[in-house]
């Protein structure tokens, strides 16, 4: 009898770190220095919403799926977290625990499929900067390094010219410019999203 409990005590033991692994929550980081991949304070899944959702015009949601490094296997467990300017094209921030964040803001951990899910909305371009509409997206694979990709743009931006998409598709990549499309009351994209190799 005691080595069943021992043996469930360890098993317990074992799924619990597993876990932690998946999530590759890191607590050995410095919390200042750490990439905001890490800040999330809620267990993940495969869907988040945006703070200041509801109250937003073009609301937004954006699917995809994540793939290995191949293009075809779907990647579980995979942090997906995104930040993004209000509206108006301002970042919106705040401070916590003396570290600054951008309040528009959320992660997601990718499903068994590799899908995940943002309830968002279209944000503004700073005009004063000529800054693009953006979605900025980093990743976090289980046993790898996180990293930024290729901010997400949006194909009716104003200040997206036919210059800057022509040196998108030349060297960068053209799947990153999204074109939404309005289903009822919000805007609808798909954007998969293709892990570096290690």
């Amino acid at each position: 009898m005691k080595r069943l409990i021992a043996l469930f005590c360890f098993i317990s033991a074992f799924s619990t770190s597993a876990q932690d692994i998946a999530l590759n929550t890191d607590t050995t980081l410095n919390y200042l220095e750490r990439h905001p991949i890490y800040d999330y304070t809620a267990q993940l899944t495969s869907v988040d919403t945006i703070p200041g959702y509801n109250t937003k015009s073009d609301k937004l949601k954006l699917s995809g799926t994540v793939y290995l490094s191949d293009g075809k296997t779907p990647a579980k467990d995979v942090i997906v977290y995104i930040e993004q300017a209000d509206e108006f094209g301002n970042f919106d921030l705040k401070k916590h625990n003396d570290k600054r964040y951008v309040e528009n803001r959320g992660w997601v951990l990718t499903d068994a499929n590799g899908n995940y899910t943002f309830y968002t909305y279209i944000p503004g371009g700073d005009r004063r900067y000529k800054m693009l509409q953006q979605l900025f997206v980093s990743v976090k694979a289980p046993n790898s390094s996180e990293y930024n990709i290729e901010s997400f743009l949006f194909n009716d931006d104003p200040l997206l010219t036919k210059q800057c998409r022509k040196k998108i598709n030349k060297k960068g990549d053209p799947s990153r410019i999204l074109t939404p499309k309005k289903e009822g009351a919000l805007f609808v994209a798909q954007k998969d999203i293709i892990l570096a190799q290690d």
